[in-house]
């Protein structure tokens, strides 16, 4: 059974910073693309970041470029964000999710963590 569990979430100041963290089970981490993406009340899942597993490439939403870095540790089954510089628009659920495949659509994601809850005060 897959299992991906975010940690890491808060309530911060802008301008602030926070690092989430998901950790996978249940799946073959090193072959899979993570993904982070992020859903505010009543709006759609929109895309954050990506970190393939082959060539390690990463690709950010043009929202949070220069400010969020995706980042993986094989060895932990582990997936970090780390959100600098934090504006109250980036309040959002955070969900990690993993796919074989690597895209920014959410529906192209198999595997979903519960999200973690961010709050950006100004």
């Amino acid at each position: 059974q897959v299992q991906l569990v975010e940690s890491g979430g808060g309530l911060v100041q802008a301008g602030g910073s926070l690092r989430l963290s998901c950790e996978a089970s249940g799946l073959a981490f090193s072959v899979y693309h993570m993904a982070w993406f992020r859903q505010a009340p009543g709006k759609e899942r929109d895309f954050v970041a990506y970190h393939t597993w082959n060539r390690g490439n990463t690709y950010y939403a043009d929202s949070v470029k220069g400010r969020f870095t995706i980042s993986r540790d094989n060895a932990k089954s582990t997936v970090y964000l780390q959100m600098n510089s934090l504006k109250p628009e980036d309040t959002a659920v955070y969900y990690c999710a993993a796919d074989r495949t690597y895209s920014p659509r959410a529906s192209d994601y198999n595997y979903w963590g519960q999200g973690t809850q961010v709050t950006v005060s100004s």
